[in-house]
This record gives structure tokens, C-alpha cells and sequence, in this order.
């Protein structure tokens, strides 16, 4: 997974929405899709690029698919992350 990809697959409203639901539990495209004003399709596009990011999995489930968070994908990008703060910096004004 390139770090940009993770980046940019996050910066979409949808997608970090798609993300908290998944947070809360394993749901289904369909299940995903009723709480967005956008089409079941548009959905699955969204879910693509999280999966291609590393960021989600999914599973078959019979004819369903069924999508969770990766918690791999999230630890590569909170390991990259965590490079920039300095332990003696934290919590000091301005660092």
C-alpha cells in the first residue's frame, strides 16, 4: 500500500463516513448504502478505493460481500504517522 493512496482514499467524505459505520461493525454494500445520499454502484466505487488502499477487506458471504476496516492497513498508516511527533514534544505549545 502506497501512503498517498491511503491519504487520498481518506480525503472523500463518503469514504471516511463508509469507514466509521465499518468501525462499528462488519456491514454489506447494501447496509453501507442506506445512510448515503448516493447510489448503491457509487458505494461499491467508494469501497474499491478503500480496499485498493489497504484500508478495508472484504469476505463472500454467500452472494453478499461483506466489508470491515483493516486494522493492518490503519496500523502501516498510523506507524507512518507516528514518525512525526516527537514523545518530548507533545503536548508543548507549537510542537
Amino acid at each position: 500500500m502506497m501512503f498517498s493512496d491511503a491519504f487520498m482514499a481518506i480525503a472523500d467524505p463518503n469514504r471516511r463516513y463508509l469507514l466509521e459505520e465499518l468501525r462499528r461493525g462488519p456491514k454489506t454494500v447494501n447496509e453501507l448504502a442506506a445512510g448515503l445520499p448516493v447510489s448503491r454502484p457509487a458505494v461499491s466505487q467508494h469501497l474499491k478505493v478503500l480496499l485498493e488502499a489497504g484500508l478495508v477487506n472484504a469476505k463472500a458471504e454467500g452472494t453478499r460481500r461483506v466489508y470491515t476496516v483493516s486494522n493492518a492497513g490503519f496500523l502501516r498508516l498510523n506507524l507512518w504517522l507516528d514518525q512525526f511527533w516527537d514523545a518530548g514534544e507533545l503536548g508543548s505549545p507549537g510542537g
